[in-house]
């Protein structure tokens, strides 16, 4: 019996496999119970082209309420910060990699923002 982890890691290794063989550039979503990590990854996967995430200290500041990272609205401030630095590193076309993480709640959130800054996926 697989666990919860397991599952979902076995889940984003097929999403993965499928991307690395599109070449492009894939932005990828982490999300843990307080924060939310986003990046860019290069057509190859082999630099970080761009991240963002709740940690950082201008999100945190612009969240308030000591930068509560684990909802969806700083999702879609890291949404629409991830794709601000993507087209900064010239980056206008991406593949959504959403780490076998549901397409729901703070996923669909940041790609939602993400998508309304101009990256498009």
């Amino acid at each position: 019996m697989l666990s919860k982890k397991l599952s979902r890691i076995r889940r984003s290794k097929q999403t993965r496999t499928r991307i690395a063989i599109q070449r492009v550039a894939r932005l990828t979503v982490f999300r843990s119970n307080s924060h939310i990590y986003a990046s860019v990854f290069a057509g190859d996967g082999s630099q970080v082209i761009a991240s963002a995430s709740t940690v950082e200290p201008e999100v945190r500041a612009q969240l308030g309420k000591q930068g509560a990272g684990g909802n969806v609205a700083a999702a879609a401030v890291v949404g629409q910060r991830i794709a601000e630095k993507a087209k900064a590193a010239g980056i206008e076309t991406v593949a959504f990699d959403r780490s076998g993480f549901a397409y729901h709640g703070r996923v669909k959130a940041l790609a939602d923002a993400a998508r309304a800054a101009g990256l498009s996926f």
